[in-house]
């Protein structure tokens, strides 16, 4: 299979997940919180690769394998994220993508439940003909970001190298580099993602869908 979707997630452990939203909800609430959203992300996942189809792997941190089986199931690709910051990490995973064979990989985080597999579809759609895809989140970063082989390989440093991560200035900076670098990009719809009191809505908003 020559797509992968791989998914940025934690571990919900009480006091490491979700922390922005501790004072609210308090440590045990964050993280199940957190546990709920990914819950809800890996059936997206799965309807996607129904639909593309891909193969999918789970990027994770605050665990081992043993948990991570645990709560997810022991048929999941879940590998450790290793060392380093957000973009490091990403690099990372994208580089293990693209040295196994993968043409065209999308990493996704577990924060954003409007995301659907039509969405994930239509990004992997769009990097048939595109170098690098972006979904936009209205805090100002991404809740999406997809490339193919072709341009990964004369560009992937300046993407996620010192980049202000959890800051507005994410997606912003990504296009900036991406053009610098000579990439044809395109954007998908912006979205809402959950890290704040006030982005709780749109977990409420998404979970009413459902009932």
């Amino acid at each position: 299979m020559n797509t992968r979707l791989i998914v940025f997630t934690r571990f919900p452990r009480a006091g490491s997940a979700k922390t922005r939203l501790i004072p609210l909800l308090g440590a045990a609430g964050a993280a199940a919180l957190h546990r709920d959203l990914t819950e809800h992300t890996l059936g997206t996942v799965d309807r996607s690769a129904a639909s593309v189809p891909c193969a999918t792997q789970i990027r994770y941190t605050g665990s081992s394998p043993e948990e991570m089986a645990g709560w997810l199931g022991a048929h999941r690709d879940c590998v450790d994220q290793g060392d380093g910051d957000l973009g490091a990490r990403m690099e990372r995973a994208l580089q293990d993508a693209f040295d196994q064979s993968v043409d065209r990989a999308v990493v996704i985080g577990a924060d954003c439940p409007d995301l659907n597999a039509e969405i994930v579809k239509h990004a992997f759609d769009l990097l048939i003909r595109t170098d690098l895809v972006v979904g936009p989140a209205l805090d100002g970063g991404y809740y999406l970001v997809g490339i193919r082989r072709s341009a990964w390989e004369r560009s992937r440093g300046p993407l996620f190298s010192d980049m202000p991560w959890s800051t507005d200035e994410v997606l912003t900076e990504t296009v900036r580099r991406a053009y610098a670098a000579g990439l044809q990009l395109a954007r998908l719809d912006f979205l809402g993602d959950v890290d704040r009191p006030e982005d709780l809505i749109v977990w409420e908003r998404a979970r009413s869908k459902k009932t």
